[in-house]
């Protein structure tokens, strides 16, 4: 899998600073940003509702072990 290093980021930030200009990048990096923290916000949710399924069914199991003994 490709990494994207320092000097590839850099570039992106020229561009985006040339194709935008430099009064409007701020609100983008600002847009941008806010997407991201939404993207992990969500995720985080989604893992924290999979972890508690998970708590949950082995919290069913160990009750039907201990009704079968």
């Amino acid at each position: 899998m490709p990494t994207i290093g320092w000097f590839e980021i850099l570039i992106v930030v020229a561009i985006a600073i040339i194709v935008l200009g430099p009064k409007d990048f701020p609100v983008m990096l600002k847009k941008v940003g806010s997407w991201i923290g939404a993207a992990k916000k969500y995720v985080n949710n989604i893992q924290n509702e999979v972890s508690n399924i998970d708590i949950e069914e082995n919290k069913i199991e160990k009750k039907k072990e201990k009704n079968d003994e």
